[in-house]
């Protein structure tokens, strides 16, 4: 048996089953007037407009109505995959899918697996990438453990010609990796400049923590704002001093790079942050932090409330 033979991943109806059991774990939740655990009421055999695919009208699998508001819903109301034009058990295994690839799935692949079309697979991938989206706003390091941080470059920018050398042309990206929890949060900016790296590393770590970095200058300043700051010199070769290091970072940029290289090859910068996500999430939740496939594919899916996705974002 495969992993993709579960019946939530073929079956209609049993794909909004699994669905709500993880997004209302704590009771039913209507998504128009917010009442949790209120009276809800069970909608079956309902059907939708007739087509000419479905001239009875497809059924509407996991529809409820509630008795406060009085309004109709399924689980996928105000969420990502709200409006969404396939079915839902496809769309759950898309998120199996992206979520078990250590290094991402393209949209051209989910278009050849899933059997839908490229513009289906694309706009679907973004959403999910959405969910993986977190939205903790906890800073680093507020035990007093060690926080690395370093910035490095990517692919090039939308208004930039190719250039033979330097990273004026390159997409700029800055890195934080909490060694106590092994979580990640990523950012994309503008330019490793201290206006820019600066407000970032203030939000997103205490000052309780122990700041890792190498010796680039623009750390020189915001190091002194924290317990300890821990720097080694890369110019002369050193790369570790007791536990003073940045490895975990740059391990973290080995696997974002070649997976941005290898199934992303066309990323924009306007799309850099979405793609940023997904691998903070993927590397935050590995098999070393205790999670397994499935259980990451869970704990995505525990993120599409409350996000909605159009084409022009």
């Amino acid at each position: 048996m495969s992993v993709l033979s579960k019946p939530y991943f073929h079956d209609e109806a049993k794909a909004f089953t699994y669905l709500e059991s993880i997004i209302w774990a704590d009771g039913v939740v209507c998504p128009h007037c917010g009442i949790v655990g209120g009276r809800v009421y069970d909608l079956s055999n309902v059907h939708g407009k007739a087509s000419k695919k479905s001239p009875e009208g497809a059924v509407r699998h996991g529809l409820k109505k509630c008795g406060e508001c009085r309004k109709q819903f399924t689980v996928k109301v105000g969420t990502v995959f709200e409006h969404g034009r396939m079915p839902l058990h496809k769309m759950l295994q898309a998120v199996y899918l992206m979520t078990s690839s250590k290094k991402g799935i393209s949209a051209h692949q989910l278009h050849r697996v899933l059997e839908i079309t490229y513009k289906s697979a694309w706009f679907l991938a973004h959403r999910i990438r959405e969910a993986m989206r977190s939205g903790e706003l906890s800073p680093f390091g507020s035990d007093g453990g060690a926080v690395e941080v370093d910035e490095t470059y990517i692919g090039h920018r939308n208004s930039s010609k190719r250039a033979k050398g330097g990273h004026a042309h390159k997409m700029a990206v800055l890195s934080l990796v909490d060694r106590s929890s092994g979580k990640v949060r990523s950012f994309s900016i503008d330019g490793t400049i201290a206006s820019e790296v600066h407000p970032i590393v203030r939000e997103n770590i205490a000052k309780e923590a122990r700041l890792m970095t190498d010796e680039a200058r623009i750390y020189w300043k915001i190091g002194k704002e924290y317990a300890e700051h821990g720097r080694t010199l890369h110019g002369i070769g050193q790369y570790v001093k007791g536990d003073v290091h940045s490895n975990t970072v740059e391990g973290f940029f080995s696997i974002f790079k070649r997976g941005m290289r290898g199934v992303y090859q066309h990323c924009s910068e306007r799309h850099l942050h979405r793609y940023l996500a997904e691998f903070d999430f993927r590397y935050s939740n590995r098999e070393a932090n205790g999670l397994d496939d499935y259980l990451r594919s869970v704990e995505a899916m525990k993120g599409i409330s409350g996000k909605r996705l159009t084409y022009r974002q």
